[in-house]
């Protein structure tokens, strides 16, 4: 009889172990397409850029700084989360510079190309927010999973690490560049 309660506890920790495993590559597989859709959304909000340089390079011919820096800017999409993070703080700061610029123009800002190319932007920052909301709920989860028990012990075993949120530090960052 009591090989057969050691037989049933052993298949107990086994099953739970495979279940445990699986659970683990699930929510990997999971966060790693949240990361692809936030890629996708940044890829996209980055190949407007041509767009906005043609049109603003009309209007304004001297602020070829803030042009540079936005060519330069469409390179950073590499990189861990936390410098893609990064990065995308820089660029939104450099898109809030273009859209400002198109104040000083006005011809620029009643433009319907730019006005579409803003509607643009803001449809894709809307998709960018709810592909960082639903890659941070993949990341949490995977995260809960890796540091509770007893599934951490598994965590270890596998080597399974807790991952990075895509965070914006400052709440500000989270706001449309203003397009006004």
């Amino acid at each position: 009889m009591e090989i057969y309660a050691a037989l049933a506890i052993v298949a107990v920790v086994l099953i739970w172990a495979v279940v445990t495993y699986n659970r683990f590559i699930s929510l990997r597989r999971f966060k790693d397409e949240a990361w692809s859709g936030i890629a996708v959304q940044l890829k996209r909000r980055h190949d407007l850029a041509p767009n906005l340089l043609s049109l603003v390079k009309r209007y304004a011919q001297h602020e070829k700084d803030l042009l540079e820096e936005i060519t330069r800017q469409r390179s950073n999409l590499i990189g861990d989360t936390r410098r893609i993070a990064e990065n995308e703080r820089e660029y939104s700061g450099v898109l809030g510079r273009v859209f400002a610029l198109a104040e000083a123009y006005p011809e620029l800002k009643a433009n319907g190309n730019f006005l579409s190319l803003q509607q643009s932007l803001a449809e894709i920052e809307e998709q960018l927010q709810m592909a960082r909301r639903y890659f941070n709920s993949t990341v949490r989860d995977f995260n809960i999973l890796v540091e509770s028990f007893p599934s951490l012990l598994l965590a270890h075993l596998f080597t399974f690490k807790t991952d990075a949120f895509f965070e914006l530090e400052d709440p500000e960052d989270a706001k449309l560049p203003r397009m006004e």
